[in-house]
């Protein structure tokens, strides 16, 4: 098998996954609605619920902008900036990220990033610059920008375009989500490797679990698992 590319998802794959905080809207909105800051925080979070149950039940994307207006928030600049400092200690790019892909990049392999996300292209990408990986992505696809999210195939597709890469053979997929991830990426041709450091709550479980065709413990332990099938 030649790999041509690598595509990661993000959250709990690149990034550490950490559990969804209770009181985080909270704090958001007493910094934006301070009056009603009980009642905003409430529609927030299930504004936020609703957008990804549409997700996992219809793959259907949404926006941090649909979340605010659904809740009576504009979604100026400045609204989205103090969810960006609520939720930036959940955004630390794992430690063994800028080794695996440099070592990627000098096999001659193509790095991309396939994220279920809300969040924008320019969030995503101050996150990847402070922690020194944005250069190290050839192709990113977030898909509060495209109207799919994973397990549909139109996802996966686009992420193989964002890297110029054709083939599904020869793309591997790295996630951290049975459903989303492996199930949907295996199901478009890709070879799926599962990292799996995350609790996933019932309500963001899908309705299949796909079967990986590797398992690594952590990210550093990719590169022989990739080699083993580039020699295999």
């Amino acid at each position: 098998m030649v790999v041509e590319a690598v595509l990661f998802d993000w959250g709990g794959t690149l990034t550490p996954w950490c559990p969804p905080d209770e009181q985080s809207w909270l704090r958001v909105a007493r910094r934006l609605v301070p009056a009603g800051a009980e009642r905003a925080a409430a529609a927030l979070a299930a504004a936020e619920f609703a957008v990804w149950q549409r997700c996992r039940l219809q793959q259907r994307s949404g926006t941090m902008a649909e979340i605010f207006t659904a809740a009576g928030i504009d979604p100026t600049p400045a609204a989205y900036d103090v969810f960006a400092a609520e939720v930036e200690h959940a955004t630390h790019t794992d430690p063994e990220a800028v080794a695996l892909l440099t070592a990627l990049h000098e096999r001659g392999v193509r790095v991309g990033v396939l994220s279920n996300t809300t969040w924008t292209r320019a969030h995503h990408e101050r996150i990847f610059a402070r922690d020194g990986v944005l250069e190290l992505i050839d192709g990113a696809v977030y898909t509060s920008e495209i109207e799919v999210t994973k397990p549909h195939p139109a996802a996966f597709r686009s992420a193989m375009a964002a890297v110029g890469v054709t083939d599904p053979a020869r793309c591997v997929f790295v996630g951290d989500r049975t459903f989303d991830d492996i199930h949907g990426a295996g199901s478009v041709g890709m070879r799926t490797v599962l990292v799996p450091h995350s609790t996933i709550p019932a309500t963001q479980r899908g309705h299949t679990d796909g079967v990986p065709d590797a398992v690594v413990r952590r990210l550093s332990e990719l590169l022989p698992v990739l080699d083993g099938w580039h020699h295999g």
